[in-house]
């Protein structure tokens, strides 16, 4: 029997690169990376798809830097929005099924429980309405999809919020780090796990939430990184309106992963065990 034939876009990038890696042994991966497939230009990516001819597409090519996609929403709804329609489309033409990541910024951090899959998308920020613009790209284009969204990601292969922690812990007296936010950090290697999952037990297609299980503020998880890290820097509470970034941040934006719970059972775990393994995987000290 012929290995089922898995593409991934965004292949370079810290999600990207796990799902590569945790792939399962019975797929046979092809890894494009933005230098090998622009996932904006519509004429490459149709010639990849039927070249290739993948039987299931993961469409993890994003833009992902929340205060760039404020200062650029040109390239933000070109890379989120129409690239996903580009894909959705390529991957209808040929027949693949479809896994969009999507994002918890779709929602507007007013509710005070974790969001479901059916609650109403209110995006306060470019990025998040072209999450959104991603999103509807995908169901306009096909009808074999998987839109799965997630939150708070970190990883080794990328900027994130954990290592950033380590090293200012280092060289500052105290640390400042917003305390009006609340989410789930979700380890990438348990995401991508989670998502060949999804791909290899084909639930109803629809949109799910995929995140770790649990709840924190930044705050919170800046002073459980360092507890567990054994560092005693000091860390202070501090506003979204101090801070004063570009883009409007999500209040709360907790995901609870209902889809999953309902159908092929939710394989995600508590966001403060996921940090511990996290820490202990680390293979090479934070550089200063």
């Amino acid at each position: 029997m012929a290995k089922r034939k898995i593409l991934i876009t965004g292949a370079g990038g810290m999600l990207g690169r796990e799902l590569v890696e945790f792939a399962p042994p019975a797929a046979d991966v092809i890894a494009l990376p933005h230098g090998k497939l622009d996932v904006t230009d519509h004429g490459a990516v149709l010639a990849a798809c039927l070249e290739l001819k993948p039987d299931q597409i993961i469409h993890a090519a994003a833009m992902t830097d929340v205060d760039g996609c404020e200062k650029d929403p040109d390239r933000a709804y070109r890379v989120n929005g129409v690239a996903s329609r580009i894909v959705a489309a390529a991957a209808a033409r040929i027949g693949a099924e479809l896994l969009f990541i999507g994002s918890d910024y779709v929602f507007d951090g007013t509710k005070r429980e974790p969001y479901l899959e059916h609650d109403a998308v209110n995006p306060q920020s470019t990025y998040g309405r072209s999450k959104l613009w991603g999103e509807e790209g995908v169901r306009d284009a096909h009808d074999r999809f998987w839109i799965v969204r997630t939150q708070w990601l970190y990883g080794q292969h990328g900027k994130n919020f954990v290592d950033t922690i380590r090293k200012a812990a280092r060289e500052r007296p105290f640390l400042q780090v917003v305390n009006d936010q609340v989410g789930c950090p979700t380890w990438v290697v348990d995401l991508a796990k989670a998502l060949h999952r999804i791909l290899d037990q084909r639930p109803p297609y629809g949109v799910y939430h995929c995140s770790s299980n649990g709840a924190c503020s930044w705050y919170e998880f800046a002073r459980l990184i360092l507890e567990l890290d054994g560092t005693a820097t000091p860390v202070k509470p501090w506003t979204s309106a101090e801070l004063n970034r570009p883009a409007k941040r999500p209040a709360y934006s907790v995901l609870r992963n209902f889809c999953l719970e309902m159908t092929i059972g939710d394989p995600m775990r508590g966001y403060d065990e996921a940090i511990k393994d996290y820490l202990a995987a680390s293979r090479q000290p934070i550089s200063s």
